[in-house]
């Protein structure tokens, strides 16, 4: 008995260290009131001030945005070059995160680090490169424009600008998956005689999955808002390149003030691209959390 009584009084934590001291509790809160003050004056004000512009008198301001000349078109073209855009990248990401993770060949490192080359360019020099690339004048472009391809000043254009400025969100999404799995489960499917695609099918895609749908949604997200290169690229004509981004810079001249309401106008659309883009980062961060539990 006395042996357990002084088992129990040497595991006992002393009191006087129950409570941190009062100077680490106040540098504790000091930093997280830093942090929040940051995050408000950068991201929850101007949003705020977004909103309300936007929507202070309702959906009227909306409404004015969708009636005014390529507005729904631009509107509907975003939506639609983002999803092509998602879909293709979310294919040839996945595979060059699998060629990256799983093979062994001279010039890999560069590979990786061509992959985040469109993280360092600014986008507006990516669709100056594209223009340099694919324009009428040059050659490559001049041999598309004479078998009846257009690229620059057409939606193709625009496809491979979001193409060039989403690719590395897919990559690095599912790299540090494929990193994470084991390469015994593949070489068992393989001995037992399935060949590479059975393999990445019934072993690899299903714990890929979340990862693969993670970064299909933040190109998704961040094709919604790219401007830089699209502006470029696009030659902004209503009703047939005009994106959303675009038609927003639109909306705060001059000339659209008294036609289709102004800022306001171009707070509503600018609402509506944030909504959107906040909803899919909120999936994407759901799935991650799924993933890593």
């Amino acid at each position: 008995m006395a042996e357990i009584v002084a088992i129990e009084h040497q595991t006992k934590r002393p009191e006087g260290r129950a409570r941190p001291p009062a100077g680490a509790a106040l540098r504790r809160w000091s930093l997280r009131g830093a942090a929040f003050v940051y995050l408000g004056l950068f991201i929850v004000l101007p949003v705020g001030v977004l909103l309300q512009h936007g929507f202070s008198g309702g959906f009227e301001n909306l409404r004015a945005a969708f009636h005014t000349p390529g507005g729904k078109a631009a509107i509907r073209l975003t939506l639609e070059m983002a999803f092509l855009t998602a879909l293709i990248n979310g294919i040839f990401g996945t595979l060059l995160a699998y060629v990256l993770v799983r093979m062994r060949f001279p010039g890999r490192d560069l590979l990786s680090t061509v992959v985040d080359l469109p993280f360092a360019v600014p986008t507006l020099v990516a669709g100056v490169m594209l223009v340099a690339l694919y324009g009428p004048s040059s050659t490559v472009g001049g041999w598309f424009e004479e078998h009846g391809i257009h690229i620059i000043f057409a939606p193709l254009g625009i496809l491979l600008a979001l193409l060039f400025v989403t690719l590395p969100l897919v990559v690095r999404t599912v790299q540090p998956v494929l990193l994470e799995l084991d390469p015994a489960e593949e070489e068992a499917a393989r001995v037992l005689g399935a060949g590479r695609w059975t393999t990445f099918r019934r072993v690899m895609l299903p714990a890929l999955r979340p990862a693969i749908a993670a970064g299909c949604l933040l190109a998704f997200a961040r094709a919604l808002g790219e401007f830089g290169a699209i502006v470029v690229v696009s030659g902004n004509i209503p009703n047939k390149t005009l994106t959303a981004p675009v038609f927003i810079t639109q909306l705060l001249t001059p000339s659209a003030y008294v036609q289709s309401g102004g800022p306001d106008a171009a707070a509503a659309v600018s609402a509506l691209l944030f909504g959107l883009a906040f909803v899919l980062v909120l999936i994407t961060e759901k799935l991650v959390h799924t993933e890593r539990s």
